[in-house]
């Protein structure tokens, strides 16, 4: 079977396996391949996995995709290739390197009449029977069939949790539920120790079904013991024992049997599975009561508790490297700001100056510069400070029936002054007979404002500048088409004109707008794009589909 294996990237070490058909790979989470990447767009590229080979096809993707460092639009895998997107890269396997591999030519069917066949044939099961004995393996028809397929269940429905689960504390808690249940132990809890480091902290406490208590106590001389051992133990009579004796919790709690297993995983022990039994209130003594916990059960837990020590390993390392990620995102974030806000201090400090020199001979053609200078960089800063809020802040869009011609002409109409300083010739073409769609009208008219405003900018400087705006209705989605015939974009640059902080007009430009407008369309389940060519203009598309549910 083809599979892919993050070897760099905030997913590094996922594999994915890639079953026959198409696989689409991006950050949404209904992808084959769902990524964590935020540079990747929601569907960034499929691949098409048959007998013949796979083959990978960028989705007009934002950031494009790279296969061995070259930018790609369509082109045929082979076993070891790496395929960038984003920040991730991801290693392209054609087999499954953990079985051995056939030549399927080399695979013979041999037919033979035999017409004693179904007579040889001792017994036969539906296939659908294997998941239905599992939910229910108390339907088997052997003690021995019985127990083994009980503990077969408790392993099946662990790993499903795991591979379902992502929230450490819902898992575990679904783990302890899970032994509980298997071995009938009055309470479970599992201890985990932070990825910090320090003493060990409850993360899931269960109790068996229609069992009550006050309170669950674990015994932190047999959790020291097993954390120092590194061993399961089983504990028949926990008072009587000399290991135990003197712990105060077994006696006072009446703590009859224990089991208690490490969370072990790869590297270390992150914490213990703790199960007990109480002695009755009204029995004196523990002597000739039948013990519920056998040594199947502690083989059972230590190999759920090595399932569970494996996805919490998993959770830290991965919290530690987003934590990491984060931490360089903050960096480079606040270098870039620091930047910006210094350029709009320089503009602050500048027309304050004028406006102190104006003061004294109240000079007031002087004075109204230095004001209007100052009104203008006081707008800049809440132009960044809306931006930033707008690009770090998730949201659902707050979806109505909206007037996308008339959205667009009112955009037009704050730009048009702007347009008419710079000699600007504004078209613009609706679509015809387009009823309301449903959109966030605040944000998508912040988003068509940044790019039409870019626009405008753009042809500044330029013999005849002209920005053309259109409406379609294209296959179930809507587009707004911006056309200017600017300076246009370098090739090399096309894809960081979307990146935060990356801006093609010095001081004037936040960095931010193209950023929040494909943010916003993102939200809507779109996406803005951008074609280019040095010295012909740019033509941005604004798209999202049409049927959306409004609220």
């Amino acid at each position: 079977m083809a599979s892919l294996a993050v070897v760099q990237g905030p997913d590094l070490g996922r594999k994915f396996a890639l079953l026959p058909g198409i696989s689409v790979l991006g950050r949404h989470s209904a992808n084959a391949v769902s990524l964590y990447d935020p540079r990747a767009s929601r569907r960034h590229c499929q691949l098409v996995v048959s007998v013949a080979g796979a083959q990978l096809t960028d989705l007009e993707s934002g950031n494009g995709t790279l296969v061995n460092g070259q930018s790609v639009q369509v082109r045929e895998l082979k076993s070891g290739d790496r395929i960038q997107i984003g920040d991730t890269v991801l290693a392209y396997s054609s087999e499954d390197p953990s079985g051995s591999v056939f030549d399927a030519d080399r695979t013979r069917i041999v037919v033979r009449p035999q017409p004693e066949f179904a007579s040889a044939i001792l017994k036969s099961i539906p296939a659908e029977a294997g998941s239905q004995i599992l939910r229910r393996p108390d339907l088997a028809e052997t003690d021995w069939l019985r127990s083994r397929l009980a503990n077969l269940a408790v392993l099946y429905e662990a790993s499903h949790a795991i591979s379902d689960i992502l929230d450490v504390e819902e898992l575990l808690g679904r783990i302890v539920e899970l032994v509980v249940k298997a071995t009938d132990a009055d309470h479970g809890c599992a201890m985990v120790r932070p990825a910090e480091g320090g003493e060990l902290l409850p993360m899931a406490v269960r109790a068996r079904a229609g069992r009550t208590a006050r309170e669950i106590v674990v015994s932190r001389t047999v959790m020291e013991h097993v954390l120092n051992s590194k061993e399961g133990v089983l504990i028949a009579d926990a008072a009587e024992d000399v290991r135990f004796r003197g712990g105060e919790s077994i006696a006072r709690h009446q703590i009859r049997e224990v089991l208690c297993v490490p969370l072990r995983g790869r590297h270390d022990t992150v914490g213990v599975l703790f199960l007990d039994t109480r002695a009755a209130v009204n029995v004196d003594t523990v002597a000739g009561q039948p013990s519920k916990f056998t040594e199947d059960h502690l083989r059972l837990a230590i190999a759920v508790a090595h399932q569970a020590a494996l996805a919490v390993e998993e959770n830290q390392a991965h919290q530690a490297l987003l934590q990491a990620e984060r931490l360089a995102a903050i960096g480079q974030t606040i270098a870039a700001l620091s930047h910006h806000i210094k350029n709009i201090m320089q503009g602050v400090r500048f027309g304050s100056d004028m406006v102190r020199m104006a003061l004294p001979d109240l000079d007031h053609e002087l004075l109204t510069k230095g004001w209007r200078l100052v009104e203008k960089n006081q707008a800049k800063i809440d132009d960044l400070i809306l931006d930033m809020l707008s690009f770090s802040k998730e949201r659902e869009p707050l979806l109505e029936a909206t007037d996308v011609n008339g959205l667009v002409s009112e955009v037009l109409e704050i730009v048009r002054g702007r347009a008419g300083e710079l000699g600007v010739v504004l078209t613009f073409e609706p679509a015809l007979g387009l009823p309301p769609v449903a959109c966030d009208s605040d944000g998508m008219h912040h988003a068509v404002l940044n790019i039409i405003g870019n626009a405008v900018e753009a042809v500044e400087g330029r013999p005849s500048p002209k920005v053309e705006v259109s409406i379609q209705n294209a296959e179930g989605s809507i587009e707004i088409i911006v056309t200017d015939n600017g300076f246009g974009i370098p090739a090399d640059k096309l894809d960081d004109i979307f990146r935060p902080f990356v801006s093609s007009k010095g001081a004037r430009g936040t960095g931010l707008g193209l950023p929040v407008s494909r943010k916003i369309l993102r939200e809507h389940g779109g996406d803005v794009t951008a074609t280019s060519e040095a010295g012909s203009g740019t033509r941005f598309v604004i798209k999202w589909p049409i049927q959306q549910r409004l609220r």
